[in-house]
């Protein structure tokens, strides 16, 4: 009853006009940061933040979580539309979104992003709201050892995502993990990997630059190839009927709302994880567990469902270890971090006790956050299809032009710009080759997640590997991936088995 009490007076709080008008102009702004390719929530906060030192501390916090929202949303948009990943955390809906887009159901993409996008922030404010405490808790109980067993469980979805043809999903993988491996050496400081020993290759790949590369780049590179010079024009349409009909025909992915809203949320409480390793592991794990996996990649609604509740879940998750360890859970909490300790409040346990106001007024806003984003998200489709719906020899440019931003943005340096245009290049290659894209771009974002609590875990342990396997929840974790990982391999063997006895 306590906590209703708090929650009660935290809508007081998160309705007042300022406030009220704050969330929607926040979820507004947001929708368009997280839809420009590059910028996403992180650099939409990091931008505005210096606009919050003109309100309350209270305000202050509410306006850029309702940024944080909105971009979550907005990620969708050219991901789906484009095929440009909006920000990390929307890669994942890049795989479903953009060919359902290409197949004239763009309107149905983009109703089912923000529908999950919804019911995965919804879903994870309730849990903040109600176990905050104790799930912070289970956050730290994760030390290195479970998050390389996370990692390792990640991976061995991956081998889902790249059908039947396991060999070459291994090798896309590899590749991904060579590309992540790319800069300093995360203990000695030593140049690796450093291509022609250009500086460029100094602070490593960005993810995003080969996100946009493989997806931006070539994805035009391909479409061209398919238009054979031809005017391409998109039939995506929408109506009143076509959204009603998506809204029912999302009532049968309601399994994989919750997997994604419940595990993004999880993922998102770990220290330094995000949301963009959970809206990836989300869509490996639906992948696996669907009846019909071969369909992911070409249009299947669950692809789009998957991912985008889950960084909507994370996104909220990543706050609990903001406010109470202290600890930001992602980069954008991280800034928000910084912008408590300059209005003088310290995160951590006793922030919900001294700055009962500031925290319920918080959670409250996300309700409010959440709601109107998804109203702006959809009154905005009609916009966003009339995009889709120009030729093809007007959208290239533009594409073109946004992807040598969103090459730019993330570090201000051309050598990024040109290794977009080189991965747009592979990417078409490996297309065209029919090797799977999603493996590589998966490994490149878990790769330094994988390999810092690797390394951390085996200088705490001298070296022991079974350290991995000793520590509960580290070992149950590990043992589920091994399984994943031997399951492919002994299903090919029992399939050439039988496809032998049969000819013989």
């Amino acid at each position: 009853m306590e906590i209703i009490g708090h929650l009660l007076d935290g809508f007081l709080i998160s309705f007042e006009p300022l406030n009220l008008g704050l969330v929607i102009f926040g979820a507004a702004v947001g929708l368009f940061i997280g839809a420009m390719p590059g910028l996403g929530s992180v650099n939409g906060v990091a931008i505005l933040l210096p606009m919050t030192f003109l309100v309350p501390p209270t305000s202050a916090v509410i306006f850029l979580g309702a940024i944080y929202y909105g971009a979550m949303y907005g990620g969708a948009i050219s991901s789906i539309m484009l095929g440009i990943p909006g920000a990390s955390t929307a890669v994942a809906t890049t795989f479903d979104g953009r060919p359902m887009a290409m197949s004239g159901k763009a309107d149905k993409a983009l109703v089912a992003a923000a529908a999950a996008s919804f019911v995965g922030g919804t879903i994870s404010v309730v849990l903040f709201t109600a176990f905050a405490p104790p799930l912070a808790e289970v956050a730290l109980a994760f030390g290195p050892p479970e998050e390389f067993a996370l990692m390792m469980l990640a991976f061995a979805t991956f081998i889902g995502l790249g059908g039947d043809d396991i060999p070459k999903t291994l090798f896309s993988i590899m590749i991904g993990l060579v590309l992540s491996a790319v800069g300093l050496d995360i203990v000695s400081g030593e140049p690796r990997l450093i291509f022609l020993d250009l500086p460029g290759f100094m602070h490593g790949v960005n993810f995003l630059v080969l996100a946009i590369g493989i997806y931006g780049i070539g994805e035009m590179l391909w479409t061209v190839e398919l238009s054979k010079g031809k005017v391409m024009i998109s039939q995506a349409t929408v109506t009143v009927r076509r959204v009603l009909d998506t809204l029912k025909e999302l009532l049968g992915t309601w399994k994989t709302m919750f997997m994604g809203s419940f595990l993004g949320y999880f993922v998102g409480i770990l220290p330094a994880a995000g949301a963009t390793p959970g809206s990836l592991m989300a869509y490996g794990v639906a992948k696996t567990a669907a009846k019909d996996p071969e369909s992911y990649g070409k249009g299947n609604i669950n692809g789009v469902v998957a991912p985008e509740a889950a960084n909507n879940a994370a996104s909220t998750g990543s706050m609990l270890p903001m406010l109470t360890l202290g600890i930001p859970g992602s980069p954008t909490t991280a800034i928000l971090l910084g912008g408590m300790v300059i209005w003088g409040l310290e995160p951590g346990p006793l922030l919900f006790v001294e700055h009962t106001e500031f925290v319920w007024g918080l959670i409250a806003s996300l309700y409010s956050a959440n709601l109107f984003s998804l109203l702006i998200n959809i009154a905005f489709i009609p916009a966003f299809i009339w995009v889709l719906k120009l030729p093809f020899t007007v959208l290239a440019p533009v594409i073109f032009i946004l992807c040598v931003i969103g090459g730019y943005v993330p570090t201000m340096d051309m050598h990024d710009v040109w290794l977009m245009f080189v991965f747009g290049v592979v990417g078409y290659l490996m297309r065209k080759l029919d090797y799977p894209l999603a493996p590589a771009v998966l490994a490149i974002v878990l790769g330094p997640l994988a390999e810092r609590s690797l390394r951390q875990s085996l200088i705490g342990s001298q070296g022991d590997v079974l350290t991995f396997f000793e520590r509960p929840i580290s070992g149950t974790i590990l043992i589920v991936a091994i399984l994943l990982f031997v399951l492919p391999a002994i299903k090919l063997f029992r399939t050439r088995v039988t496809t032998d006895g049969g000819r013989s």
